[in-house]
């Protein structure tokens, strides 16, 4: 996947975990979006794909550590969106 110098679309690498990788059906993924933050991020993919978490009971990372969800994105970012865990 390449974008074109100058575009406002980036790359991102996307890791899902739990309901949400059941929901998607992959672990992991690369998309192409025009989202400037993590929570645009997760909006376009909720919208996209039906998932029924919202961003408040979510936790997210980017490039491996905690974020908030207002951080900005750049090309290449790897999101890991990570659900709250049941069991015990």
């Amino acid at each position: 996947m390449k974008i074109k110098p100058g575009s406002p679309k980036k790359i991102i690498h996307i890791q899902y975990y739990a309901l949400l990788r059941e929901e998607r059906k992959k672990s992991s993924e690369k998309v192409l979006t025009q989202a400037k933050t993590v929570k645009e991020l997760y909006q376009e993919l909720r919208t996209k794909y039906h998932f029924k978490l919202n961003t408040d009971v979510l936790k997210v990372a980017v490039n491996d550590a905690f974020s908030d969800w207002n951080m900005k994105l750049k090309n290449e970012d790897t999101v890991i969106f990570i659900p709250p865990v049941a069991g015990g």
